[in-house]
């Protein structure tokens, strides 16, 4: 009778790994870890046939190189900043990720952070349990109908925030450079970045964190959004250069922002962005719902096992290793 294949988990944040288990049933033998750095895992995953991860790294060469029977690393969320795609294309091993899981919630989530801006909700919130029952000190507020959003990146989730945001009447800008005008079927309008973030009063991020995204809202790209326009980022947090984003606030150059991810995360306490009257902060939660756990817990499982059973993957982020992998796929 074969062995078992080994599975390796370097992280994870829910409560109980009974779906993995039962996805790996009489196929591989799962070794689940909450690390916080690779070296803590490593020692355990250098003979895994399969890695899982959450959010620990950077997976660098060096790592896959102490893998050597490593043939997949599977990611359960969307970005796959954590791990060097080069490195396991040149390496014959597989990446994948878990691209539609909560594509609902982060756009609702998006959506909840552009009408918290608009109605002053945590605002009127924190006003009413320190005894205060006044409107003006919210002033000035504006209706959705007729305002802009722009939109910095047009994928999946940024496409099911322009549906929502239609819906309440606004107008939708995006820029994306990925993607071309009418390719998708939903409410939108292409142009330039500095146009979007010249016409937006809402500005919302949806870009893959990447070595040109990395920072792109900076000073310079701060001071081309309007004095009245707010910044929205349930992305990735190091899209935005943090000291720009406190100098912006601090100077008036923008009305405030609402962050579901920071740079860094978790934000520190104290920091400069917390305790705000403009800046409303939620602790990386719009990718969840019960709904989307199951997503969530059973996509990077799944596709592990359709490697270890000699399938090729759904979500594979680095075709290229297609014919050269170790997987023999």
């Amino acid at each position: 009778m074969a062995s078992k294949a080994k599975v390796v988990l370097t992280d994870y944040v829910w409560e109980s790994l009974e779906v993995e288990k039962k996805i790996f049933e009489g196929l591989a033998t799962l070794v689940a870890f909450k690390t916080a750095t690779p070296a803590e895992f490593l020692p355990e995953a250098e003979n895994c046939e399969a890695l899982l991860n959450t959010y620990v790294g950077p997976i660098t060469p060096d790592i896959m190189a102490r893998m050597p029977k490593c043939k997949i690393i599977a990611r359960y969320g969307i970005g796959v900043d954590t791990i060097d795609i080069n490195a396991a294309t040149e390496t014959g091993i597989i990446v994948t990720n878990n691209p539609t899981y909560c594509i609902e919630e982060v756009a609702e989530h998006t959506m909840a952070l552009v009408l918290s801006c608009a109605r002053k909700v945590p605002f009127y919130d924190r006003l009413v349990r320190n005894g205060r029952w006044e409107v003006p000190p919210g002033k000035p507020m504006f209706r959705l109908v007729g305002r802009t959003l722009g939109l910095v990146g047009f994928g999946n989730i940024a496409r099911a925030v322009a549906v929502r945001a239609a819906a309440f009447g606004m107008r939708i800008l995006y820029y994306d450079p990925f993607v071309a005008q009418a390719q998708f079927q939903v409410p939108g309008e292409k142009k330039e970045l500095a146009e979007v973030l010249r016409e937006s009063d809402y500005v919302s991020l949806h870009p893959p964190l990447s070595p040109e995204t990395r920072g792109m809202m900076n000073d310079e790209t701060f001071a081309q959004m309007k004095p009245a326009a707010f910044l929205i980022n349930c992305s990735r947090g190091p899209v935005v250069d943090t000291q720009a984003l406190v100098r912006a606030l601090d100077a008036g150059r923008i009305a405030g922002c609402a962050l579901d991810t920071t740079e860094p995360e978790p934000l520190p306490d104290p920091h400069s962005l917390r305790g705000r009257e403009n800046v409303t902060i939620s602790p990386h939660t719009a990718w969840y719902s019960e709904q989307a756990m199951v997503g969530l817990q059973s996509g990077a499982p799944s596709e592990v096992r359709r490697v270890l059973t000699g399938q090729w993957p759904v979500n594979v982020v680095n075709p290229a290793v297609r014919g050269k992998s170790r997987a023999g796929l």
